[in-house]
């Protein structure tokens, strides 16, 4: 199938004004660093600097976590239910008036498609605070014991491959179930964070309820440890969510992680060739495979993996790889110079150990950081590429004979996050399920995602789960507040 050749699209830049350096946004206004530095926040696409970004000191953090428990102590933790959900109402609507402005910021400070941004993380960042508003009055309701009340002060630090998802992933369930926060945005990619302070401003959130801090990896370690924080949420890697457990083990602090993952995604000789082959390109190439939740690992039924992966190549010959504000892009770029790095050796790697590697022939652009999408066959299960997660639009494929052994590969992993199963039969999708060590398993269809439906996995994918009334649990307790 040859590649449609399309005129360019470019989205316009001009909707969106980026300062020239970002404060940090402390007790509701933007406030300079007391002994931070700076650092650049980079379009990986480009690799132009778009802003100076602060690199908040611990006594920054300090302030922070003060303003949350004033905050706190005062209108936000005694506020009736009813009213905490007309701001999160509030901030809901805004994100989605200002939902254009959104997508060419995440687009540019993160590579990813303009169309990704625009039709999927804004219209679901939106519907979390949405849907948790509707919380807000009803958490005697949902099954969390007799009238639960808030945490306290929550810190929470969000990755760069969904930075506004992450931020409503996290912030809306706290600010619905009575709780402040202190947010870290990735480092890489602050900028729509500290956008979203300035939705909070304009819904008049009341000051302290949000406080954001940018910086690398010491601001969000003073975050996590800091004594003033009742409950930790992070979203990452699996060594920083252990470094985490580690910091907080005998302390009074609770904690939520949703760390790595190397989802298997499983095709049987009955499925759906065709549509399945959809479902993997959107469960991998998706967001250039920078998902936790990726089907990074193809196990194909022996009988059709030829079959297989002559459509999968044929279907990528079709996707264009390139500038992420050209509505056209199927696939961006990968998010900085170390990640791409990262990606870069884990394929050599794999290709050492003897897995035969095919990558999407296409012209990538001079500037910026880039990977074709690549398929990896003949790989062994003790491969690196197939138990590491590389984080990038990388997949490997397996074969496998019986559903007993499809278990046995899918389960052999140290991780737990996701998995994908495709086949015309309603039995062995619900055996398949339950015989599965994943938190989350898509059927015939593989990285939807739903507010009303919790999210989390098992072993070194983490704990806890986010989304849907499952996810309310993590920011409630019986206790009083203090």
């Amino acid at each position: 199938m040859a590649k449609l050749e399309y005129a360019p699209a470019p989205e316009s830049r001009a909707v969106v004004e980026i300062r020239s350096s970002y404060g940090l946004f402390i007790g509701g206004e933007f406030v300079d660093s007391q002994g931070g530095g700076a650092f650049p926040s980079i379009n990986p696409a480009t690799e132009e600097v778009l802003a100076d970004v602060t690199d908040a000191s611990a006594a920054d953090v300090d302030r922070a976590v003060r303003a949350a428990r004033a905050a706190y102590r005062g209108v936000w933790g005694r506020m009736a239910g009813a009213d905490r959900g007309k701001y999160l109402f509030r901030i809901a609507r805004i994100l989605q008036e200002r939902a254009r402005e959104f997508a060419v910021l995440e687009t540019l400070d993160n590579g990813k498609p303009i169309k990704e941004s625009r039709d999927v993380d804004i219209p679901l960042a939106a519907a979390h605070f949405f849907y948790h508003a509707g919380w807000a009055d009803k958490l005697a309701y949902a099954g969390l014991g007799v009238a639960p009340q808030p945490v306290g002060v929550v810190g929470q630090v969000i990755p760069w491959n969904f930075p506004l998802l992450m931020l409503s992933w996290k912030i809306a369930p706290a600010l619905a179930c009575g709780n402040t926060v202190v947010l870290k945005p990735a480092e890489t990619t602050s900028l729509t964070a500290l956008l979203f302070a300035e939705v909070c401003q304009q819904a008049d959130l009341p000051p302290g309820v949000v406080n954001i801090v940018t910086g690398a990896g010491a601001t969000g370690q003073a975050l996590v440890e800091h004594p003033g924080v009742d409950k930790v949420a992070f979203t990452g890697s699996t060594e920083v969510g252990k470094a985490i457990a580690r910091s907080i083990a005998g302390t009074r602090k609770r904690a939520t992680l949703e760390l790595g993952g190397k989802a298997a995604n499983i095709v049987f000789d009955d499925a759906a060739i065709d549509e399945a082959v959809t479902g993997i390109v959107n469960g991998i190439f998706f967001n250039q495979g920078h998902v936790c939740c990726a089907g990074s690992r193809l196990l194909v039924q022996e009988p059709v993996a030829d079959e297989l992966i002559r459509k999968l190549k044929r279907r990528l010959a079709t996707i264009r790889v390139g500038d992420p504000l050209d509505k056209n892009t199927d696939l961006g770029a990968i998010n900085s110079a170390v990640q791409l790095a990262r990606v870069r050796e884990l394929s050599d790697i794999g290709e050492a150990e003897g897995a035969q590697r095919w990558s999407l022939p296409c012209d990538l652009p001079p500037q910026g950081f880039w990977f074709p999408p690549t398929i990896f066959t003949d790989v062994a299960q003790s491969s690196r590429i197939a138990q590491e997660e590389v984080f990038g639009p990388v997949l490997s494929v397996l074969t496998f004979r019986t559903p007993q052994e499809a278990v046995a590969k899918a389960n052999n992993t140290p991780y737990g996050l996701s998995a994908g199963i495709w086949t015309e039969k309603g039995s062995r999708i619900l055996w398949m399920a339950d015989q599965l060590r994943a938190g989350v398993v898509w059927a015939n269809t593989f990285n939807k995602f739903d507010p009303t439906s919790p999210f989390g996995g098992y072993k070194q994918s983490g704990y806890g789960r986010e989304g849907g009334r499952h996810g309310l649990e993590a920011y409630v307790t019986a206790g009083d507040l203090g």
